[in-house]
């Protein structure tokens, strides 16, 4: 028998595997298709504090190995969530959610977390720091170190949840940015999100993206991912979630041994909306076969021989 529960800064989640946010919505529609209580967690879509409209059409396109977009955020805004999704999430799922909270100033971090504090399943903030800092030029805050910090101490000044900080990738040094978050007061991280990507329309000879350019998500940042988790895991001595290109249950495994506690996956639940359930269950087989006992005493084996 394998024990597949984990913690994450002192929450107990069933198992490890966990819907990223912006591929599962607020779980409306997979909760059609499966028991969503199969689930580790789920990270809800990411909310500002106001509605959202997202970019303009087209901002989905395919590649090799995975996908680009670039849907800008689109959601209903905080306080429709906390009125019409919160209360529909707890009759389809009764274990510890995730919110993912976005952000154009850090004035805005901290009321969207705040407004969360007192929504029981919420038990985890996934602050998104991959947004456009709208009072610096829209540079994002995840890609400077003081600007990262400011968000992160502003958000847990406003809510005692754990607080994880979702990193980006397209920066210079990953382990920078997740240093000034811990020393911030971090309780975790979570890595990677998008890489910054584009594709040309050889007909039009334009961007195939309105937007010009969106993320790069799927199977091909998988070695990306691992090695920014790597990374990071050497760092910092708090929690992550691992993040990118995550589509089987060996992957989940390889991605804990960077240094993971938990793992998200993203891409794969558009590719296939069973993706999540299939990784839990034969997460078990995946353990036996290589004499894995106890899930959570993966995390960072790799880094120990």
């Amino acid at each position: 028998m394998v024990n597949l529960a984990v913690s994450l800064a002192g929450v107990t989640l069933k198992n490890p595997i966990i819907p990223a946010s912006g591929t599962f919505g607020y779980g409306r529609e997979y909760a059609e298709l499966y028991d969503l209580n199969i689930l580790g967690s789920f990270s809800w879509k990411g909310t500002t504090g106001q509605a959202r409209l997202g970019n303009p059409q087209p901002r989905i396109a395919e590649m090799t190995g995975g996908m680009l977009n670039a849907v800008g955020l689109q959601n209903p805004g905080i306080d429709k969530v906390l009125s019409d999704e919160v209360p529909h999430i707890a009759e389809i799922f009764q274990g510890p959610v995730i919110a993912n909270v976005g952000g154009f100033s850090v004035e805005e971090y901290a009321e969207n977390c705040r407004k969360l504090e007192d929504v029981k399943q919420v038990r985890i903030l996934e602050v998104n720091i991959s947004c456009p800092n709208v009072h610096a030029g829209g540079k994002n805050f995840g890609c400077d170190p003081k600007a990262a910090a400011e968000v992160t101490k502003a958000v847990k000044a406003a809510t005692n949840k754990p607080v994880f900080m979702k990193l980006t990738p397209n920066v210079t040094d990953i382990t920078e940015i997740a240093r000034a978050c811990e020393d911030a007061g971090a309780d975790g991280l979570c890595l990677i999100n998008t890489l910054l990507g584009m594709r040309i329309d050889l007909k039009s000879r334009r961007p195939v993206i309105a937007n010009r350019t969106g993320g790069v998500s799927g199977p091909a940042v998988f070695p990306v991912a691992l090695r920014m988790v790597w990374d990071v895991y050497e760092a910092v001595n708090i929690p992550i979630i691992g993040c990118g290109g995550v589509s089987t249950a060996e992957d989940a495994v390889e991605m804990m041994l960077a240094g993971a506690a938990a793992v998200e996956v993203g891409a794969a639940n558009l590719k296939d909306p069973y993706a999540c359930k299939t990784i839990i269950e034969t997460l078990p087989d995946v353990c036996q076969r290589l004499g894995v006992t106890n899930l959570s005493q993966l995390t960072g084996g790799a880094h120990h021989g």
